[in-house]
């Protein structure tokens, strides 16, 4: 029996339950994690399913299936880690289900770092700058000290800005 992966597929905006669909037919084992939200329109409002990560769809393959599942309307690429498709063990697709399951408060944070790591600013007229991250406000923005600009200056950024160092 050949030796099936769990993946994460990036796909096309909003295209994620049509891509989980036509890969369920084809006999794949997918995950699309989805959570109930309310929302609201100016006539109604509605409880609806929205994927967990957008633009995510995990699939369980093997390595003849791997170049197979690319060629789906809707599949972008694989999400990959320094070149390579991340393998996703089991136990964490098993812990996601039971955390989205178990309607367990859940949020997804794309660029994780930790208080005191050093960052550089990758973009905007702050480029280059080295600085210290002091704390996430918001959802996309952090408060990063920076020390090699002569004194200490705490700024407010975007988290697409910032990069570990």
């Amino acid at each position: 029996m050949k030796e099936k992966y769990w993946y994460a597929l990036y796909t096309k905006p909003r295209h994620e339950k049509r891509v989980t669909e036509e890969l369920t037919k084809s006999g794949y084992t997918v995950y699309l994690p989805l959570i109930r939200t309310l929302r609201q329109w100016s006539d109604r409002k509605k409880k609806i399913e929205i994927p967990l990560i957008s633009s995510y769809v995990f699939v369980n393959v093997d390595l003849k299936e791997y170049y197979e599942v690319l060629s789906v309307c809707g599949v972008v690429r694989y999400v990959s880690f320094e070149g390579k498709a991340a393998e996703i063990r089991d136990s964490q697709i098993t812990a996601l289900k039971k955390a989205v399951e178990g309607n367990m408060q859940i949020e997804i944070m794309e660029k994780c770092f930790e208080k005191g790591q050093k960052v550089r600013i990758i973009s905007g007229v702050m480029r280059g700058c080295e600085g210290e991250f002091v704390e996430k406000r918001g959802r996309s923005s952090f408060i990063i000290n920076l020390d090699n600009v002569g004194f200490v200056v705490k700024i407010k950024i975007s988290a697409d800005d910032v990069i570990r160092i």
